[in-house]
């Protein structure tokens, strides 16, 4: 369903005076560029020795005694506003790089050297269909979302979970499993992901929150990437059950909820949505109001998913959108306020 790498869009003035406001903006160093200078890599292989997409690359030691102040300077303004008086004892244990997506991340791993506990984050560029993606993420979903920006550099704090192609791979068939609990948390998802037109939730996009419960096991599912946030043209792009590599999860949620009971967990995602967006009603709308006006997207895009969403909901409120910011608005305001009590097929 996606063919080609994005188009990234740099951040317009009024989304950067939005990211000031809501204190996203912070002088932190503008690595991004600088982190490119390394010297060697070899393929990552995780704890298990399976290699990874990731490369572990490789500095001259004056190009790392550059990095590792700034590198540590950033952890600290993520972590605790930037006090360095106590990141001392902070270390770059290591810096990964991953060629395969379109943001062409780092992931810099932070160690304490008392007592050899580690902490990640990831350097990416910036991009507006990504700073939006995270903005709404924070503001509609039931997770809080950290990072910073500085032109074109951007860090993201690490979200931890199990990432999906190894919860489907190595989780979803055990018996201890509650699979309709992982199966409501799914649905939630996918209808999440769509009503804010969050694309690419391929397996390699979101992880699993597994956490003990009093009696049962609590699972929530994250996005991780915020790549896709109102871009692609075509509407099954949006629902993450139309990936293959979801088909597993997709057809485990069909044998354990029949369809009323999966419309009741669309509809109750919404109406949690809907507190959401009226608690940060303010917030919101200067988010939305500023992305109906960027270009986030080709033209075409815009038109396709515009005739696709308006087939969809039967409805003729999007032929009047301009933009992808056009479109996820009324998206939004069409699901969450008009009519969130009322589910289309799927």
């Amino acid at each position: 369903m996606i063919s080609r790498r994005k188009v990234l869009y740099e951040p317009s003035p009024a989304l950067n005076q939005y990211l000031s406001q809501y204190r996203r903006r912070f002088d932190i160093p503008l690595v991004y560029d600088e982190l490119f200078r390394f010297t060697g890599s070899i393929p990552y292989e995780d704890p298990k020795g399976n290699e990874t997409l990731w490369l572990q690359v490789m500095y001259s030691p004056e190009v790392m005694q550059e990095l590792r102040p700034m590198l540590t300077k950033i952890y600290a303004t993520l972590k605790i506003g930037g006090d360095l008086s106590v990141t001392e004892h902070l270390t770059v244990e290591r810096i990964d790089f991953g060629e395969f997506g379109n943001s062409r991340p780092f992931r810099i791993r932070i160690t304490n050297q008392f007592n050899g506990n580690s902490d990640y984050y990831y350097v990416k560029k910036a991009d507006a269909s990504r700073l939006y993606g995270l903005e709404l993420e924070h503001i509609l979903s039931p997770n809080r979302i950290n990072y910073l920006v500085n032109e074109n550099t951007l860090i993201e704090e690490h979200i931890p979970g199990v990432p999906g192609n190894t919860f489907i791979s190595e989780y979803l068939h055990h018996d201890h499993l509650n699979k309709v609990r992982v199966a409501k948390e799914f649905v939630k998802f996918a209808e999440r992901s769509f009503i804010r037109l969050l694309g690419d939730m391929r397996t390699v996009n979101y992880v699993v929150d597994i956490t003990p419960d009093f009696e049962e096991i609590q699972y929530r599912v994250r996005a991780i990437d915020f790549d896709q946030q109102s871009y692609e043209r075509k509407i099954e792009v949006y629902y993450s059950h139309f990936f293959e590599d979801n088909f597993p999860v997709r057809d485990m949620a069909f044998s354990f909820l029949n369809e009323m009971t999966i419309n009741q967990y669309r509809v109750e995602e919404r109406s949690q949505m809907s507190r959401r967006a009226k608690s940060e009603h303010t917030r919101l709308t200067g988010l939305l109001s500023t992305m109906r006006k960027e270009i986030l997207a080709p033209e075409e895009h815009v038109v396709e998913l515009k005739k696709s969403l308006g087939e969809y909901h039967q409805i003729s409120a999007f032929e009047s959108c301009r933009s992808m910011g056009d479109l996820t608005a009324t998206q939004i305001h069409l699901l969450l306020e008009d009519n969130k009590n009322y589910v289309r097929p799927l």
